[in-house]
């Protein structure tokens, strides 16, 4: 299973992948006689002490005996070597430095970062009781008198960090050291891998956003490094096609490029890594990690202190009242720039008034033509002889034939297989055939809930949920099982008809009612026809036609339409766009079953992950012209709606999930598409994820949070650097003629 991890984990020095004088050009100049000493040799120290800034009478730590809290911190030539090596090429390589640049850059990050240790340590002893320098001192002196200084320097770290945030940087670690591992397997791992049949990796389907993503606040303390001989290894998954010899093998190879790197000591035990002063530099490294980020929650937490509901309420308030005087048409509004406003919009970019009451967003289903019925269709030209045209009536002949196909497969057959059987627990929908039973990303539905006791969680979700996509339509096909336990040889999809693939669509929308919130127990998502529009008239002898055009000889676009319609819920209730990220509300569920019916049938991938589908004007567009049409009828009928008609690319299923028609003063709205309540957002008393008000309320903090964090960054380090800190370079300036 492949899983992408989101995690504030420390790069570890590229060694893990190459030998250290391999990683560089004119290794020569660091091949010495004792690369020990070389690389044990101080290249910069650190002092914050020695600031007068930090001492003196008034400035912001006076009275904190910091003498024994703050001493100096050494820099050695290893770590610079170390972090030339994972970022020194792309310095060179993107950024146009020299050599020399990009080794006094990278001495100056490392310098800083020290600069922030120190402050963070001062920092948190004036202003939190919890930690004090005496505290600090007992807390290194538990590393004992014989200890290293790196078993010193994470003892004091420790002190400042809760038990929850260590786990959390030691899982880290855990984590960075197998992946560097991981990296070294799947070269051994792939001859074997080529003589299986497996998809290419730019053939698989497009993955869903946040697919087997493992959640950032995520730890594991049964987590472990795996070298081949453990059994248990907590959540960590090992690769396919692993073997005890291959990962022997990778951790053989792990292990000799950092004796090259001069990472370990000869005479310590490499099967104990953990052990090693190795792996307690490494996790040092991680400590500070966690401490600087600690210290930005804590300036996050002061900035967000002073905003208010009112200044959250004001700041939307006169966005809004922007927007109008800039966007509304009858205002004489600003078309070009509401059009890139309007088609940019994210969780952090946000549209309130419209130009035109018309604009919206569709999600379109792409049912294709074959191959051979396209180059069929090309031989017709737009009217043989025939002034009503001809071409049309061929093409709507042509459609009956199309068969659509769930299009998944290659997430069975790719290197990594993301399915997994549903027994009945999982409740998958088959659309009523008891042979589908697979469905996919069983780590992003099963593992992404909390756990708690009570109220209170004791550990967090090991994988994000998938958003916008309710993960129980089951594979539509039959599955051929491979030689080996849990492999797939080939899966073979169902082909099936426009009326089939409706019938799947409106028979998956009903069954998600299932889904639904409590508050909404009694909504009914089954979609239903308008009584405006006559389906049946619509497919009357449809695919028998000789013409699709007006008595006056234009084309008749909606003589196109195949079928109209919309969620019953939405008929009668308004749509409520303020809910529409919101899960388990009729506005998420809906969006939801369609966008995952896109990943499953749609070939038209550019529009698969995009974040409410095609931007749809109510003017003139470039797409093509029965889809405009269709479009903007499925637009004018709200969010919810979907229309049916062909192009000559073959069948498009397109369903609005977003319109401004929805708030339009015609239809009861006050032309505003969304409103705040802080209330809704982040720390109030009703808060809830992912509603406009909870969105809108992030970016806010955001903007002001991170410009906070940065200017207070920035302070420290013109106010302590200069003064604190002090280069070496005859310790290094052998590496400058690199």
């Amino acid at each position: 299973m492949n899983v992408k991890k989101k995690t504030a984990a420390v790069a570890l020095a590229a060694v893990f992948a190459i030998g250290t004088c391999g990683a560089l050009a004119g290794c020569d100049a660091l091949t010495v006689q004792n690369l020990t000493v070389d690389y044990n040799r101080t290249v910069a120290t650190v002092n914050l002490g020695k600031s007068d800034a930090f001492t003196k009478d008034d400035g912001e730590f006076k009275g904190l005996d910091a003498s024994k809290l703050i001493g100096d911190a050494t820099i050695a030539k290893r770590e610079l070597v170390m972090s030339f090596i994972s970022n020194g090429s792309n310095l060179v390589q993107s950024y146009g430095m020299s050599v020399e640049q990009a080794f006094d850059f990278l001495l100056n990050n490392l310098i800083q970062r020290e600069v922030n240790v120190q402050y963070a340590k001062a920092y948190f002893c004036k202003t939190d009781n919890e930690y004090n320098v005496a505290g600090y001192e007992t807390a290194v002196g538990t590393a004992g008198a014989t200890a290293t200084e790196a078993k010193k320097e994470q003892a004091g770290l420790a002190y400042f960090l809760d038990d929850d945030e260590q786990a959390k940087a030691l899982y880290d670690l855990r984590v960075a050291i197998n992946s560097a591992i991981d990296n070294q397997e799947q070269g051994l791992i792939k001859a074997a891998e080529d003589d299986h049949d497996h998809t290419a990796d730019s053939d698989v389907r497009t993955l869903p956003t946040g697919a087997e993503t493992v959640s950032e606040d995520f730890y594991d303390t049964e987590y472990r490094i795996y070298t081949g001989r453990e059994t248990v290894l907590g959540s960590y998954e090992k690769l396919d096609g692993s073997t005890v010899a291959t990962r022997k093998a990778a951790y053989n190879l792990f292990i000799t490029n950092l004796y090259s790197g001069d990472q370990l000591k000869k005479g310590e035990d490499t099967t104990k890594l953990e052990e090693t002063d190795y792996f307690a530099r490494q996790l040092v490294l991680q400590y500070k990690s966690a401490l600087l980020e600690k210290l930005n929650d804590a300036f996050e937490a002061e900035a967000v202190n002073g905003l208010t509901a009112g200044w959250a309420k004001s700041v939307f308030d006169s966005e809004v009242e922007d927007q109008k005087a800039e966007y509304l048409k009858e205002r004489q509004g600003n078309k070009d720039a509401f059009e890139e406003a309007f088609n940019g919009i994210s969780d952090s970019s946000f549209v309130f008034a419209p130009y035109d009451y018309g604009y919206g967003y569709v999600l379109n289903i792409l049912l294709p033509f074959s191959t051979l019925q396209t180059e069929e269709l090309s031989s017709f030209t737009n009217d043989l002889g025939d002034a009503k045209g001809a071409k049309y009536a061929a093409r709507a002949r042509l459609l009956e034939k199309v068969k659509a196909t769930d299009q998944r497969g290659t997430w069975f057959t790719g290197h990594e297989n993301y399915s997994y059987e549903a027994d009945e627990a999982d409740e998958a929908f088959t659309g009523g055939d008891d042979t589908r039973s697979y469905l996919f990303f069983e780590n992003s539905f099963t593992k992404s809930d909390d756990v708690k006791d009570g109220n209170t969680v004791i550990q967090s979700a090991q994988y994000e949920k998938i958003k916008n996509y309710l993960g129980k339509y089951s594979y539509n096909g039959t599955v051929e099982p491979g030689d080996e336990e849990g492999e797939v040889k080939k899966a073979n999809p169902n082909r099936i008809s426009i009326d089939d693939f409706l019938a799947e669509m409106k028979g998956y929308m009903k069954y998600a009612n299932s889904a639904l919130g409590e508050e909404f127990a009694t909504a009914d998502l089954e979609f239903v026809d308008l009584p405006k529009y006559n389906n049946e008239a619509y497919k009357a002898n449809y695919f028998t036609r000789e013409s699709f055009y007006k008595t006056d000889g234009k084309v008749d676009y909606d003589s196109f339409i195949y079928e109209i319609g919309k969620i019953g819920y939405f008929t009668e209730n308004k749509f409520d766009p303020n809910r529409m990220f919101v899960s388990g509300t009729p506005e998420n569920v809906a969006f939801s079953v369609i966008n995952e019916l896109s990943f499953a049938y749609n070939t038209d991938t550019a529009g698969l992950n995009s974040y409410l589908g095609y931007m749809i004007s109510p003017y003139q567009t470039s797409y093509m012209k029965e889809f405009e049409y269709a479009a903007q009828l499925a637009v004018s009928l709200g969010a919810g709606s979907y229309v049916v008609v062909p192009t000559d690319y073959g069948w498009h299923i397109i369903y609005c999930t977003f319109s401004f028609a929805d708030v339009s003063t015609e239809n009861g709205g006050d032309g505003v598409a969304f409103t705040f309540d802080r209330e809704q957002a982040e720390g109030g008393a009703n808060e809830v994820e992912d509603s406009f008000s909870y969105l809108y309320f992030e970016q806010l903090k955001s903007d002001v949070v991170d410009s906070e964090i940065s200017r207070r960054q920035s302070a420290i380090l013109e106010k302590y650097v200069d003064d604190s800190s002090e280069k070496h370079e005859g310790a290094y300036k052998d590496l400058l003629r690199l």
